[in-house]
């Protein structure tokens, strides 16, 4: 991570940081100068019909004009420099740090909680770092200027400003002080939101096939609705700020030219010289145009504290999250010594008297107590009924979740001495539910290892049995994959899938019910291509169908979190009562099936 808080984000751009305010002075001060120059026009050119002078400060007025033109879009280029170079890397470290955020804290922020942060929150502090370098100097600069411009012509224009900065001020307090705090609100209302749409586009089949569009539009409606509400609110009494300021506005403009046109009549009476009395004219308006300058300079200030208070709201959403360091982190380890001081074991696994329950759960414990030992090479089976813990088991071993009580060893060696991104280079890990990206098949495959040739490609499809449905395409590997594989069958993702665990060339190759879609035929042939094309590797593979395990080496039974048996098939009919079970009543199913 680059930087601990979020102002630290701004130092590479310290330098169009620092100009952009100063190419701002220029051009409040050329805004300025002009207001003092039309005034002159009015009097020594207009009034006095004299061509040659509105000529002259015609010209010089153009030249001021373009000046300020010139110093304007520089300060907005150097602000966007500096507020998009500010954005873009605190986007890439929030998505690093979200990347390497453990699974339990994960499911605490929520899908469409981090991409709100991610995109829309940013977006919010980019906006706030753009305005105050180009507003910061702006609206101050425009109080105070306007307040000595004004004061120089006359002093008594200067009870204007005094009558009206009360009312402004204490509106913009106001504002703020009811608007701040629902600011948060409007973000969290916006992850329901994201978080709906997320829900339903990764589920859109289930939706679909449960005919549930009409429901979830309504869910979806109700989150918007309900975002939207909230925003009304905020923006409701937003709104009522800017007529008010209007108001202030016109009537202290008007209340310049009434004192204005006293002043006029007073110089007249005084001296019946007609350029002094046309002097007074111009005066005026530049007077009145002085006013409007500060008056907008108030509403330039409450637009800026409005931005800063979504900013901050949004700064604190982004700032739980850069600063969450990750619950799971690794040791130092990475080749070794053994816990028993000899070479480092390859290809093992052992559980030692491991409890494990998901953080945050109540109740008891999914896991109990468990022992088990897989050797290298050898193929271990896990089975159990629905919710017996086993995907919970094998969840362990990479550390996607930390065991509560007991060790969990790979190697030899506990899995938290080891550095993550050596553990988990050790597994080939396999979901029931195949993840695949968008790009070719072939990229799918390799993104299991970014250094495979193609032929190593082609032969871990070939061990999958991917290979045959890959070549039907018209663009064999090279075919293109659509989001998450919306282009396959379930089958042709998993094998997909399985290949790119495969090219890693693993030493321990886990199987989390990842061969479900698969009918018998086509899994007896990817079991004995694994025994073939991957020797010397550790298999784990959960099942539920005792076709799919009978030939594994060993087999663990799991029953209520807990390892009630592990050996082979044969040994397991003659001595588990609850593999028995299993094996009777999936072999009755399948009797009654072919009646």
């Amino acid at each position: 991570m680059r930087h601990k808080t979020l102002k630290g984000y701004l130092k590479p751009y310290w330098l169009p940081s620092i100009i952009s305010p100063i190419f701002m002075l220029g051009e409040v001060f050329c805004d300025l100068l002009l207001a003092r120059l039309m005034g002159q026009i009015v009097n020594e050119g207009v009034l006095a019909r004299n061509q040659d002078v509105i000529l002259h400060y015609g010209m010089l007025m153009l030249l001021v004009a373009a000046c300020g033109g010139f110093m304007g879009i520089s300060c907005a280029w150097t602000a966007s420099v500096a507020s998009q170079g500010f954005g873009h890397d605190l986007r890439c470290d929030i998505f690093h740090r979200v990347m390497y955020l453990s699974e339990q804290q994960t499911d605490k922020f929520t899908t469409g909680s981090l991409v709100t942060r991610l995109t829309n929150d940013i977006t919010v502090l980019q906006d706030m770092v753009n305005m105050i370098l180009r507003m910061f100097v702006r609206a101050p600069m425009f109080f105070i200027g306007g307040i000595v411009m004004t004061l120089s012509l006359n002093v008594r224009f200067g009870y204007v400003v005094l009558a009206a900065l009360p009312v402004l001020a204490a509106s913009v307090v106001v504002m703020l002080k009811v608007v701040n705090p629902m600011f948060s609100k409007i973000q969290t209302k916006l992850d329901r939101v994201n978080a709906v749409v997320q829900e339903n586009v990764s589920g859109a089949r289930v939706v679909k096939a449960y005919t549930r569009e009409e429901h979830e539009i309504e869910r979806f409606d109700a989150a918007n609705t309900d975002f939207r509400d909230t925003s009304y609110r905020v923006f409701k009494i937003m709104a009522y700020l800017m007529p008010v300021m209007s108001l202030v506005m016109y009537a202290a403009t008007i209340a310049i030219y009434y004192l204005g046109s006293q002043l006029v009549n007073e110089a007249a009476m005084v001296a019946a010289d007609v350029t002094l009395a046309s002097f007074q004219v111009g005066s005026v308006m530049t007077a009145a145009s002085y006013i409007t300058r500060i008056l907008s300079s108030i509403m330039m200030v409450s637009m800026m504290f409005q931005q800063i208070a979504r900013g901050k709201a949004s700064a604190d959403r982004v700032r739980e999250v850069l600063l969450s360091a990750p619950v799971i982190v690794g040791g130092d380890a990475e080749n070794g010594k053994s816990e028993s001081g000899g070479e480092a074991e390859t290809g093992t696994v052992e559980l030692r008297h491991v409890s494990f329950r998901y953080p945050g759960a109540s109740g008891d414990y999914v896991l109990h107590d468990i022992n088990l030992k897989v050797n290298k090479g050898e193929t271990v089976a896990i089975i159990g009924a629905t919710g017996s813990g086993k995907s919970s088991l094998v969840q362990l071993l990479p550390r996607f979740y930390d065991a509560d009580e007991g060790e969990v060893l790979v190697d030899g060696r506990n899995v938290k001495e080891y550095d993550l991104d050596a553990l988990r280079h050790k597994f080939g890990y396999v979901l029931q539910k195949a993840e695949l990206f968008s790009g070719s098949i072939a990229d799918n495959i390799r993104w299991g290892n970014d250094e495979a040739t193609d032929d190593e490609v082609v032969e871990a499809a070939k061990i999958a049995q991917a290979d045959d449905f890959i070549m039907s395409f018209n663009d064999g590997y090279g075919a293109y994959v659509a989001e998450k594989g919306t282009s396959l069958s379930g089958g042709q993702k998993q094998r997909v899938s399985i290949a790119r665990a495969i090219v890693r060339h693993p030493e321990i190759l886990v199987f989390d019910d990842s061969t479900s879609a698969l009918d018998l035929t086509t899994e007896a042939k990817l079991q004995k291509a694994l025994r073939e094309g991957l020797k010397g590797s550790t298999v784990i593979m959960i099942a539920q169908r005792i076709a799919s395990v009978k030939n594994a080496d060993r087999i663990a039974v799991l029953d209520h979190g807990s390892v009630v048996a592990f050996a082979p098939h044969e040994e397991l009919l003659r001595t588990s009562p609850t593999y028995r079970d299993i094996y009777s009543s999936q072999m009755k199913n399948s009797d009654g099936g072919a009646a």
